[in-house]
């Protein structure tokens, strides 16, 4: 999986602009939108008139200067020369043509800003829908600061991409064009040799300084993902760098990426100055050279004033699109850089992939069964070791044993966030990997060891596990959690917000969220991933009546650190260094006194420690009462409430 990402990233920055824009291109001619590719014939049709009233622009101002120094002439007699004669009337069309030209060039960009803007998000659904293809693995080895950086500055690289190739490079080009043969019909051919050369020589050293600047911007936006992702890494482990006094630690990482921004960010504004000047020096000479050719001819009496006039106008004119497409190719460059590894996500194939023609998983039974299932994260490191066993249609199976022991890699295999490197899991006979992952997962409930909730309402984050649920189900789901009466008691109820990852809400209040989002999408096989290890012993308890309410007549399996969760379980099954041990009742395994038996008295040890260290505490504290001394006279008497008017410290 690295290889391939590597692999992807590297072919990525490789890609050219043609390549990108073959890859843009379904997006900006959408084959199921023909209102859109109207759009790009119109602003097309825009583009070339746009160009066409430019180019008009030095004419009325040659014409309207040699009106005004008597030299006027044109090819035809009569009201033709009279027109082009007249300096009023030229200068009018002069000013025309510019408001033609503007406007010409805004309602193009208007009217194709709906095609770019499509493009843009049919772009960034497909990237994130396919985020979500992508595997757990992927997902753990990235950083979420990173990613969501690497996405933001893909999505505004492809609006420049799509917006300047379009409606800038196409236009600049004919432009260029259009200039040369001009030059070429109005003057001679040492103009447009001249005018070639200065273009050739700009382009040159545009291409050359921009490379050199690449190299540039991509250490900045190294250093700004680099500062972006420990920012939002601090900040989601806030409380964690508040328990080790980290703060100063915190700023200086994040200081330190910074400064590497800042270094990176004046190189970048240094080369671009670089850049400018050498530009305007180049096309400078250009323009002087081609001027001091009409000042001769001038002299010569080839040429009029009007026409010195023109050529300044045509090569200054030349110098807007010819400057922008120096900025064109920076700004295409700069746009490729940053959709590089946005481009290398969407090539990335996801490991775990539904087989062609794979139907919906049909679940009658919900007979669970691990056949000689062996895995590894890693080929060297393997992890489950041929491991079987089944889990009987409405029965419940635990799985315990020591940390590591591959017990949490059975849920998520059985959930296909990987597959199997050897054997087979089947449900009702039917082996997972031929069934469509949606169907799959819309028939297993699960309630995890560690549960992140969305930064929204209670009520949305126990409504997820039933989109179209009702609120009356939302609650009953609630209820049976042991969970509504703490949502009831909230200003807000179940609309309180829980904040990013739930922090709002303790372990406990988080899990009970998890296990009524279970509740409420009632599937047939129940998962449960230490669901209560988060919970006290006395909310464990009633909880655990609600698990085994919810569970009756469901295939459930569960993972348990507790032991004391599954002593009722129908089949408890020892996993140790990924391998199955031991499997059988509670009490067939306790009298076997082996691991199961090892790990239950040094439960109930800690639990008895624990019980004898309150006990103490309790006797400690009991002198420190204050009672009343013997030759004290006796407390005046109060009348004290009933029990059950004290209101806790808690509430108060």
């Amino acid at each position: 999986m690295r290889h391939s990402t590597r692999q992807a990233e590297s072919s990525a920055e490789r890609g050219s602009l043609v390549s990108n824009f073959i890859g843009l291109w379904p997006y900006i001619w959408p084959t199921d939108r023909a209102d859109l590719k109207r759009r790009v014939i119109g602003s097309l049709l825009l583009l070339i008139l746009a160009k066409l009233a430019t180019l008009a622009v030095p004419f009325t101002f040659k014409w309207a200067t040699d009106g005004l120094s008597g030299q006027a002439s044109a090819p035809a007699g009569g009201w033709l020369v009279w027109l082009i004669a007249s300096p009023l009337i030229m200068t009018v069309a002069y000013g025309a043509t510019r408001v033609l030209m503007a406007l010409l060039t805004q309602v193009r960009d208007g009217l194709f800003a709906k095609v770019a803007m499509h493009a843009v998000r049919k772009l960034a659904y497909r990237t994130f829908v396919h985020m979500h293809e992508l595997s757990l693995r992927f997902h753990l080895e990235r950083k979420t600061g990173g990613l969501t950086r690497v996405l933001e500055r893909g999505r505004t690289g492809i609006e420049v991409i799509v917006r300047m190739v379009v409606l800038m490079l196409a236009p600049t080009i004919v432009e260029v064009a259009l200039v040369a043969a001009v030059l070429f019909y109005q003057f001679d051919w040492r103009y447009v040799l001249v005018t070639a050369v200065m273009v050739a020589l700009y382009m040159w050293f545009t291409y050359v300084a921009t490379e050199w600047r690449i190299d540039i911007r991509r250490r900045m936006n190294e250093s700004d993902t680099d500062a972006n992702t420990k920012a939002i890494d601090s900040l989601l482990n806030y409380e964690t760098v508040k328990y080790f006094s980290s703060e100063r630690h915190e700023s200086l990482r994040y200081d330190r990426s910074m400064e590497r921004y800042e270094e990176a960010s004046v190189k970048a504004y240094t080369s671009l100055a670089v850049l400018n000047t050498g530009q305007a020096i180049i096309f400078t000479a250009g323009l002087t050279a081609t001027m001091l050719m009409c000042v001769a001819g001038i002299r010569n009496g080839v040429n009029t004033v009007g026409d010195f006039v023109m050529i300044n106008a045509m090569m200054v004119q030349l110098y807007m699109p010819l400057n922008f497409m120096g900025m064109l190719y920076r700004e295409i460059k700069q746009a490729l850089i940053d959709i590089e590894k946005m481009f290398s996500i969407l090539s990335l194939a996801p490991e775990v992939r539904d087989r062609k023609g794979a139907g919906s998983l049909k679940v009658a039974r919900g007979d669970i069964r691990f056949e000689n299932v062996a895995f590894a994260y890693e080929p060297e490191r393997p992890i489950l070791r041929g491991i079987s066993f089944a889990v009987p249609a409405g029965h419940r199976v635990a799985i315990v044993g020591p940390s590591g022991a591959g017990k949490s890699t059975i849920s998520r295999l059985l959930y296909r966030f990987y597959d199997v490197s050897a054997g087979r899991i089947t449900i009702d006979g039917q082996d997972i990997r031929d069934v469509t992952q949606a169907s799959l997962r819309d028939a297993i409930g699960i309630v995890p060891q560690d549960t992140v909730l969305f930064n929204d309402t209670i009520r949305y984050n126990i409504r997820y596990g039933c989109l179209r649920a009702t609120d009356a189900e939302v609650e009953e789901a609630a209820r049976l959690a042991q969970i509504d009466a703490f949502i009831r008691m909230s200003p807000d109820g179940y609309e309180t917000e829980v904040g990013e990852r739930g922090l709002k809400l303790s372990g406990g209040e988080k899990q009970r969220v998890a296990i009524a989002r279970t509740i409420l999408k009632g599937p047939p096989i129940l998962l449960l991933d230490e669901a209560t290890s988060a919970l006290d012993s006395h909310t464990e308890k009633d909880i655990q009546d609600s698990l085994e309410q919810v569970s009756r007549n469901r295939t459930t399996l569960v993972i348990a650190h507790r032991l004391s969760t599954i002593v009722d379980a129908d089949t408890i099954i020892v996993l140790d260094n990924g391998a199955i041990v031991e499997r059988g009742t509670h009490h067939e395994l306790l009298a076997a006194r082996g691991l199961y038996a090892s790990m239950w008295n040094r439960q109930r040890e800690a639990e008895e420690a624990r019980e004898k260290l309150a006990l103490v505490a309790d006797e400690v504290e009991a002198p420190n009462r204050n009672p009343p001394r013997m030759d004290e006279p006796e407390p005046v008497t109060r009348e004290l409430p009933p029990p059950g008017d004290v209101t806790p410290l808690a509430v108060k």
